[in-house]
C-alpha cells in the first residue's frame, strides 16, 4: 500500500514539474511580471520596464522601453530630375519678292540692253537671299492668233530664264509660262501700248539670309 502511494506522489510531482517546464518554456516574454501582459514598470512616468534575468534582444518587447529594434534602413534620396533641354533657337526669316521685267521688240524673243540691266540688278540682290522659287511669266501684243503668241510667250520667258542661269542662279528654281495676250498692261490698240505688252515679269520669292 506504501508503495503505491509513494508510486502516485512521483507521480503527481512529475506531472506538476511538466507542467511547469510547459508555461515555462511557453513563456519567453521575460519584461513581463511573472505571466501574462502585466508588465513592472518604474521612472517618473512609469515608461521603463524591468528586464529580469533571462532578457535576451530575441525575446524583447514592443511595448518596453529599450527594445531592441532593426536601425530603420536609410532611404536613399531621389535623384534630381534632369534639367530641361534648352529651347532650339528661333531663326528668324524675312521673306522677300523681287520683281523685275524685261522688254522685247515685236515679234522676238531676244533680251533687249534695257531688260538685261534690269535682270543683271536682280541676280546681285539675289546673293542675300536664299532662293525657293523663280517665275518667270512671258506676255505678247495682241497681234496674231492665240496659238502664236502663245508659244512666243513661253519663248520670252525661256530666254529670261537662260539669262537668269547664265548669271549663276539655279535653273531648278526657275519655272517659266507663256500667257499671250491673255494680260496687257497696256492698250493694245497703240503702238505705245502694244510696245509695253511685249514683256516678259521675273518674280523670285525666298529668305533673306542672316
Amino acid at each position: 500500500m506504501k508503495q503505491t502511494t509513494r508510486s502516485v506522489k512521483i507521480a503527481a510531482i512529475t506531472a506538476l514539474l511538466s507542467i511547469a517546464g510547459i508555461a515555462q518554456a511557453q513563456n519567453v516574454d521575460n519584461w513581463a511580471a511573472g505571466s501574462g501582459t502585466t508588465y513592472v514598470r518604474s521612472g517618473a512616468d512609469a515608461s521603463l520596464c524591468w528586464r529580469d534575468n533571462t532578457w535576451t534582444p530575441a525575446t524583447a518587447a514592443q511595448v518596453c522601453d529599450g527594445a531592441i529594434k532593426p536601425a530603420p534602413k536609410a532611404v536613399a534620396p531621389a535623384p534630381a530630375p534632369a534639367p530641361a533641354p534648352a529651347p532650339a533657337p528661333v531663326v528668324s526669316s524675312t521673306k522677300v519678292t523681287l520683281l523685275a521685267d524685261a522688254l522685247f521688240d515685236f515679234d522676238k524673243s531676244v533680251i533687249k540692253p534695257e531688260g538685261a540691266a534690269k535682270l543683271n540688278d536682280l541676280t546681285a540682290k539675289l546673293k542675300a537671299v536664299t532662293v525657293e522659287v523663280i517665275i518667270v511669266i512671258g506676255h505678247t501684243d495682241s497681234v496674231g492668233s492665240l496659238a502664236y503668241n502663245k508659244k512666243l510667250s513661253l519663248k520670252r520667258a525661256e530666254a529670261v530664264k537662260a539669262y537668269l542661269v547664265k548669271n549663276g542662279v539655279e535653273a531648278s528654281r526657275v519655272y517659266t509660262e507663256g500667257k499671250a495676250f491673255s494680260e496687257p498692261v497696256a492698250d493694245n490698240k497703240t503702238a505705245a501700248g502694244r510696245a509695253l505688252n511685249r514683256r516678259a515679269i521675273v518674280e523670285v520669292v525666298g529668305t533673306k539670309k542672316n
